[in-house]
């Protein structure tokens, strides 16, 4: 704490760096929020047409394309289906062609984008029951297992938007996976500081983590035999949670059965700890696991990332790509610990 000229006690922001990526964020103390300000921020809901039918809740109806996995009920009905996106962003059926312009590169945007849907059309994950979620996780490692050998397929990411605020624009809960060419700059920054900190330290950086956070307890926000859910050290939002396998596993695709039932319950616990503790905020979660471009990636630890949306980047976080958190992130694991 310092004083300014005016003899006001100035709280100091700090920078804290990723250990993983080098990345820094500020967590702003000097502007810091009460955990439960952070309810005050309502997400906007979607406008929904109800005089028209959901193309989720009946995709035959809406003429969606054939579903690529369907799980059904005993009594017939479905529970989750999965079918391509009708309006992908990446579109299948070819190897990638390459051009060039100038000093200019690029490549066609190809690929596979799916959209997993479950059946209820208001229950969303943090309402759901554990084997309800392991269900969801189950239909993301078998599609994922499907595509990952295509031809066109480096790269996999499985991910779910919550709230109009992280981009979603169906009410319908969903997920989605897209399958591409390329490996993200955000991933293949992941891989590279997790293989250069295994160089220089001989350890997994997300092992050394882990091990860390699970000794000292202060930014657990809860934890089973197989998972840990924990707001990171240099928490780019606030109550950004993080849920990765305790033992050292690099790929997601080969989680069992029983890890897949572990998962579902610290993913959904979390999920309904930000639910409750923010009042159903806005969020996106995403899988980073290691490509599957044909490489070995020994070093890397697979982990899912869940951002509420609980502000909006300005100058400062556009100009630098360095992100402002208003509540450090032992607090925010206090205070969903508790709920």
């Amino acid at each position: 704490m310092e004083k300014n000229k005016n003899n006001k006690k100035t709280q100091l922001t700090e920078l804290r760096q990723d250990l993983v990526t080098g990345d820094w964020v500020v967590i702003a103390t000097g502007r810091a929020k009460k955990p439960e300000e952070f309810a005050s921020n309502k997400r906007s809901f979607i406008e929904e047409d109800h005089n028209k039918i959901c193309f989720f809740c009946y995709p035959e109806e809406t003429e969606q394309e054939k579903d690529n996995l369907i799980y059904e009920r005993a009594n017939g009905d479905w529970s989750l289906r999965v079918f391509p996106n009708k309006y992908p962003a990446f579109v299948s059926g070819r190897v990638p062609k390459h051009t060039e312009e100038g000093p200019y590169f690029a490549m066609d945007g190809t690929g596979y984008h799916e959209l997993i849907i479950t059946r209820d059309h208001h229950r969303q994950i943090a309402q759901m029951d554990f084997l309800e979620v392991a269900e969801i996780i189950d239909a993301y490692q078998e599609r994922y297992i499907d595509l990952m050998n295509k031809k066109s397929v480096n790269y996999i990411e499985v991910f779910h938007n919550h709230g109009k605020e992280a981009g979603a624009s169906i009410a319908h809960p969903h997920s989605q996976l897209m399958a591409i060419p390329v490996i993200s700059p955000y991933v293949k920054s992941e891989l590279d500081g997790a293989e250069s900190y295994h160089k220089m330290n001989k350890q997994c950086v997300y092992c050394t983590m882990i091990a860390w956070e699970t000794e000292h307890k202060k930014r657990v926000v809860f934890e089973n035999d197989d998972f840990l859910a924990y707001c990171p050290y240099s928490s780019r939002a606030a109550f950004e949670v993080w849920v990765l396998p305790k033992k050292h596993k690099p790929y997601f695709e080969r989680t069992s059965d029983s890890e897949k039932i572990t998962l579902a319950e610290a993913l959904q616990t979390a999920i309904s700890k930000i639910y409750k503790a923010l009042e159903d905020p806005a969020y996106n979660f995403y899988i980073h696991t290691s490509p599957c471009d044909g490489k070995d990636y020994p070093h890397f630890h697979w982990h899912i990332e869940i951002i509420p949306r609980t502000s909006v980047w300005a100058g400062f976080e556009l100009s630098t790509g360095i992100e402002i958190s208003t509540i450090q992130p032992e607090v925010a694991a206090d205070y969903l610990r508790k709920i």
